[in-house]
């Protein structure tokens, strides 16, 4: 769990993503949940910002409520994304020096809800985690998560 009033100590890694959001949900939120689903879960922090230190700051979100209905109603529609993973406790607000943000706690997807891919094409929108960024699965990746959802396999 992330120590929220230290925010300015933590960098982007391969477990931890940070967007703005001040104009809406980016659509870059979307790989971002992908590949931490589909590598080892972590968390995407909305209004943050990140400084040519690498150090996050908190801005603030005028209406973190709006934008967590936005992100539940997407979740909850099957043509955007395949599987909604996510519960009340993953999608928490936080005050951050009197600023608001919010914290998704994306978990690993379990390998039965593998891939996790976006607009209904396995092919073109599976993400995988690698180090600070999101990557496009190949297609022999995304085929290897399908046969491991097949045969019940979890070996990456």
């Amino acid at each position: 769990m992330l120590n929220f009033n230290a925010l300015h100590q933590y960098r982007e890694n391969g477990r931890i993503e940070a967007k703005e959001a001040l104009g809406g949900l980016p659509e870059s939120l979307w790989e971002t949940y992908s590949a931490f689903a589909n590598t080892e879960g972590g968390v995407i922090l909305l209004g943050v910002e990140e400084l040519p230190d690498k150090s996050l700051h908190a801005l603030d979100l005028l209406d973190p409520q709006w934008l967590i209905d936005d992100l539940r109603s997407i979740l909850r529609d099957p043509s955007q994304v395949s599987v909604d993973l996510l519960t009340d406790d993953d999608i928490q607000i936080h005050q951050v020096d009197g600023k608001h943000i919010i914290a998704i706690t994306v978990p690993e997807a379990p390998p039965h809800h593998k891939p996790v891919f976006l607009a209904q094409d396995p092919y073109r929108h599976t993400y995988r985690r690698n180090g600070e960024g999101d990557c496009r699965c190949s297609r022999e990746e995304v085929e290897k998560m399908m046969r491991d959802k097949e045969d019940g396999s979890s070996t990456p």
